[in-house]
């Protein structure tokens, strides 16, 4: 399946990046840290054409710890340095201008030896729709001066911000990538809440969730629902097997029409809405 999405102002978003890529000193990445691959633009390399990148691997209080800590690693093993992050709290906020300073600090060192008195950092924040940009800038410059939204494509046009921490900022809408050739991540993105859920079948997406939360964070659904699942009779390559289990969740949060069956629709929107918020658990659905 491959899945058709790419805005017009997405569009006038990257060529506007390829703009200004000579007036900034580095990138600063964002991604989902449940979902590192899936919120990764692959366009993203030839897009920045080879500017020095920081990684921040946002939303690490929704995902697993360990898993995030595995991400982190294989970045740094790329040769990218990586943090975990969280826009909404600040986590890892103090951490960002010292290393954006070590990743140019020849840059940093060519300038003072020439008696120029380094500048503010000039950064470009890249990343998906709603995977945090947005907050990221409120929290550095202290102040409200990026909208934000709990829905994508919230941010419309570039805005250069200042901060107090010696970093100048500029935001730009989120961009998705034309098509997603691998289904896989089109899911991913739904059900993290990345792109519109009209895009998508709710039922597809909790579905394709399931299948990888029954043999990876079993313990967490049965908690989290109060059911019990019978995991040594659970094929999840059965449609049935995995449906009983949207059933069981469906049957215990009340989610039933007439004639005692269940309302899959609103089941599957409570458990996406319990699976984004972090009400099952930290969970990540990608590992390197």
């Amino acid at each position: 399946m491959t899945i058709q999405w790419f805005p017009g102002h997405m569009t006038r978003a990257r060529r506007q990046i390829e703009e200004k890529l000579k007036l900034i000193d580095l990138a600063i990445e964002l991604l989902d840290a449940r979902i590192p691959v899936a919120s990764r633009n692959p366009m993203i390399e030839q897009i920045l054409k080879g500017k020095p990148r920081l990684v921040l691997l946002n939303k690490q209080d929704l995902a697993d710890p360990q898993a995030t800590a595995e991400w982190v690693a294989y970045f740094r093993s790329k040769g990218l340095e990586a943090l975990p992050f969280d826009a909404n709290t600040g986590y890892g906020m103090k951490e960002i201008v010292p290393r954006a300073k070590i990743l140019l600090a020849d840059k940093i060192q060519a300038q003072i030896k020439r008696g120029i008195n380094p500048r503010a950092l000039r950064a470009l924040i890249v990343g998906i729709p709603n995977v945090g940009k947005s907050t990221l800038i409120n929290k550095l410059a202290g102040k409200k001066v990026a909208l934000t939204g709990d829905r994508p494509g919230v941010t419309k046009g570039q805005q250069w911000i200042k901060t107090n921490v010696d970093l100048d900022l500029l935001d730009t809408p989120g961009i998705l990538w034309p098509k997603f050739e691998d289904e896989a991540v089109g899911m991913r993105l739904a059900a993290t809440g990345a792109i519109r859920d009209q895009i998508l079948n709710t039922q597809d997406v909790v579905f394709y969730a399931l299948r990888y939360l029954i043999p990876h964070y079993s313990n967490m659904l049965q908690a989290r629902y109060e059911i019990e699942l019978d995991l040594k009779n659970i094929n999840l390559t059965n449609a049935e097997d995995i449906i009983g289990v949207m059933e069981l969740i469906g049957r215990k949060r009340g989610c039933l029409i007439s004639g005692g069956k269940i309302d899959l629709d609103k089941t599957s929107t409570l458990f996406l809405k319990d699976l984004r918020a972090g009400k099952i658990g930290r969970i990540t659905l990608e590992r390197p």
